[in-house]
């Protein structure tokens, strides 16, 4: 638990990256992963070699990377047609989609009290932002996109959560970050964005968005999900907004009340709820 708590944390730094980057939203998200994936086949080839995945099931490592574009390249989108705040909250649907999911795929059991702390979870999300979120036919795209958004990211953590019973947290980080590369590139390339950073600010904030969210954010993630069900797993990441409501507070002076500490407090209660859930029902 403490792996996906801290995981959650760092990926809150990466809606401050993207806003201080200096190139286009879809060549951000092809930056995170690609300077990421060097330091995962360095660290892997050391430990265990590139024969760690067999092919069979490196169809499934390079689906992940597949869902985790979708994740990316549509959430930055949802972000242009709708406010942050919606996008944020609409995106973090995705414990909902993945409790559904394992429970239908692989029966794993969800209690009323467990459905009692994802939702109590989400309301506190929701008072988080509850200042920032716009309700209009104007947003009505983006927040489609967001709920989208929220479906690719339930696919990229439900694959996740079998097949690191079957690889280490470096291949599967490795695997997906390079075919989430691959097809980023050509992405960034067609829809006409800045691809390469204008200065050597511009590479250090991309560089701590690969270092900080995804090499140990995500990866923190991967290995938290190898030691608990998916359900579960998928909940603790609801502390992702309100670790970007902290440091965007710290940072960028952003406001930071007593209403979002409220909601902060409340998704807190909600992921612990479900870890005694969990617990009694196990």
């Amino acid at each position: 638990m403490t792996a996906l708590l801290g995981g959650a944390s760092l990926i809150g730094l990466a809606p401050i990256f993207v806003r201080l980057a200096d190139v286009g939203p879809t060549a951000v998200a092809f930056w995170r992963v690609a300077l990421a994936a060097p330091v995962f086949a360095l660290l892997m080839m050391r430990k265990e070699g590139f024969g760690a995945a067999r092919a069979r099931s490196l169809g499934w490592l390079v689906l992940a990377g597949l869902f985790f574009v979708g994740d990316l390249a549509v959430w930055h989108q949802s972000i242009l047609w709708t406010s942050v705040a919606n996008s944020t909250l609409l995106t973090n649907l995705a414990p909902v989609w993945v409790t559904l999911a394992a429970w239908l795929l692989w029966q794993e059991r969800v209690n009323a009290a467990f459905a009692g702390g994802i939702l109590l979870a989400l309301l506190g999300a929701l008072l988080l932002m509850a200042d920032s979120l716009e309700v209009s036919r104007q947003t009505l795209i983006g927040d489609l996109l967001a709920v989208l958004t929220s479906l690719f990211y339930a696919g990229y953590l439900l694959v996740l959560s079998r097949q690191r019973r079957l690889h280490s947290t470096l291949a599967v980080m490795f695997w997906t970050s390079a075919s989430a590369a691959v097809v980023l590139l050509p992405l960034a390339l067609l829809m006409g964005e800045t691809i390469l950073p204008a200065s050597a600010q511009g590479w250090a904030v991309l560089a701590g968005l690969a270092l900080l969210s995804h090499a140990m954010g995500q990866g923190l993630i991967a290995y938290g999900f190898a030691h608990l069900p998916a359900s579960f797993s998928s909940v603790s990441l609801l502390l992702q907004p309100l670790a970007a409501g902290a440091f965007a507070w710290l940072l960028l002076g952003e406001h930071f009340g007593v209403q979002q500490a409220l909601g902060g407090a409340v998704v807190l209660a909600g992921i612990l709820w479900c870890r005694r859930a969990m617990k009694d029902d196990g």
